[in-house]
């Protein structure tokens, strides 16, 4: 491997290892709130469900992150390392924030604006690009209507039941957290996975596109490392700024999010597990009462979602262009 392509992985490792970080908000924040887990036993399931999921459920959501949204050849290494330096630095503002903005829209993006600028719209794959960004604008839909039907449902089944349900809703989090942190696993490591993998076909280490197992073994240990660090700026948002969380709303938030996550893993979409779990927590909220929701702080992270992937391709168009004009 020449130096730069080490330079790369070890970019692709970080934006791994922060997407665990952030998204581990994603999974434990709900369980925390309700009061279900301690922090560090929550953080810890995740950590190693999360390093399992993509061993237990394939890696297809990485085969269409690396091969079918960028033309490899016409692409380079400064290409896909500005593109990665975009998206951290975006993951890192919105983190700095406190907003659960999407890492998979930053990464996104950051391929975007690298590749527009340094290779040309004639490096970009429409067909696989445009339904990667139709999934990740409908999934979040996909995940308040879940999350909404769910809990109607939960509340039907559990009509005329004693306030003693709440520790079966607090018992159930055992399973549903361990689903859903496969699923995110599965979901969001394979990005990393896909990235490495197209970096080592630019780089001239692999002849054609695929996955080799060093590569998942240390994208899936990426983010299990930065799941067990948490990011508590984010679970503080998740946890509480929408509405105060209970043992039920927690348990239908995970198992509508578990379900829309794996779902997608499956099909090879890669989707923000960040937009899931918010978009499922304003469902099961709603699903009680639409005045139970904090929509002031929905607007916020809804607005952290539409300019995740314009600012992220900024960001790494201005990247590219410092680094060409840097080595000349």
């Amino acid at each position: 491997m020449s130096q730069e392509l080490i330079i790369v992985i070890a970019l692709a490792l970080v934006f791994d290892f922060l997407n665990g970080m952030r998204d581990a908000s994603n999974i434990v924040a709900t369980m925390i709130s309700s009061r279900a887990f301690g922090p560090r036993t929550a953080l810890g399931i995740a950590a190693v469900a999360e390093f399992l999921g993509p061993f237990l459920f394939g890696i297809t959501v990485a085969k269409t992150i690396g091969d079918e949204i960028v033309q490899s050849s016409a692409l380079t290494l400064t290409v896909i390392a500005s593109a990665l330096i975009g998206a951290i630095l975006w993951n890192l503002i919105t983190w700095y924030l406190g907003l659960p903005g999407s890492s998979s829209h930053a990464l996104v993006g950051g391929m975007i604006g690298a590749v527009v600028v340094g290779a040309g719209l004639n490096a970009i794959k429409f067909a696989g690009l445009n339904i990667v960004l139709l999934a990740l604008f409908i999934v979040p839909l996909i995940g308040f209507v879940v999350g909404f039907l769910t809990t109607r449902l939960i509340y039907f089944l559990a009509r005329g039941a004693s306030p003693s349900i709440n520790e079966l809703f607090k018992r159930g989090q055992w399973l549903t957290a361990l689903v859903m942190a496969f699923g995110q696993g599965t979901n969001d490591a394979q990005k990393t996975m896909g990235i490495i993998a197209l970096s080592l076909v630019i780089g001239g280490a692999l002849p054609a596109f695929q996955i080799p197992v060093w590569v998942i073994v240390v994208s899936a240990a990426g983010i299990s490392i930065g799941t067990s660090l948490g990011g508590w700026r984010l679970i503080r948002t998740l946890g509480g700024r929408f509405y105060k969380i209970r043992p039920l709303h927690s348990f239908s938030t995970q198992l509508s999010s578990a379900g829309v996550i794996l779902a997608a893993s499956l099909f090879g979409v890669p989707v923000s597990a960040s937009q899931v779990v918010s978009s499922a927590i304003i469902g099961v909220g709603s699903a009680e009462r639409a005045s139970k929701v904090r929509w002031s702080v929905a607007d916020d992270i809804m607005t952290a979602w539409l300019i995740t992937i314009p600012a992220s391709g900024l960001l790494s168009a201005g990247t590219y262009w410092l680094l060409v004009s840097i080595m000349g």
